[in-house]
């Protein structure tokens, strides 16, 4: 059975984002009826994610972070990192806040003209958001405390494994 077969077309989204946040066992706090704030924890961290859906452009939004303060001389190399990763990233995009020393990947689904977000889609967009911070967060982190090349930076973190340990 399917997760849309438990909801109804006409549910809020983040009443969906709250019900699928229970499923998962993932700490949350409803923050507002329009926003919900959780922890997903991944293999490297544990990732705060908020989702917003703002009616007044019908667009969920879905942020991401984990903090990162790197030395004033290295941003320039993240940047380029953030760059090439954002490159490779086909939905959403990675962000720098520097006022509040946090990476940030950044994501919305847009639901104009009456549209609704299947739990599904929600779903991924969670998903898709730790596991782009898990694909990338080596890179960035070789590169800001390891004075790692970008590009060689990049080749590590995106390259496949083979074989087992």
């Amino acid at each position: 059975m399917s997760l849309s077969e438990h909801f109804s077309e006409d549910l809020h989204p983040i009443d969906i984002v709250e019900t699928l946040a229970e499923h998962h066992d993932w700490d949350f706090d409803r923050v507002g009826d329009d926003q919900i704030a959780m922890a997903v924890e991944g293999q490297w961290r544990t990732y705060s994610i908020t989702l917003a859906w703002s009616p007044q452009d019908e667009t969920l939004r879905l942020i991401c972070t984990f903090e990162m303060d790197p030395p004033k001389a290295r941003r320039p190399e993240l940047y380029e990192t953030l760059n090439a990763a954002n490159d490779l990233c086909w939905a959403g995009a990675f962000a720098y806040w520097q006022e509040q020393k946090l990476m940030v990947w950044r994501y919305g689904l847009v639901l104009a003209g009456g549209q609704y977000a299947a739990p599904e889609q929600i779903d991924t967009m969670i998903r898709a958001a730790v596991l782009s911070a898990e694909r990338f967060y080596p890179a960035f982190q070789l590169v800001v405390w390891g004075d790692e090349d970008p590009a060689n930076a990049m080749k590590i973190a995106i390259g496949e494994t083979y074989g087992r340990a």
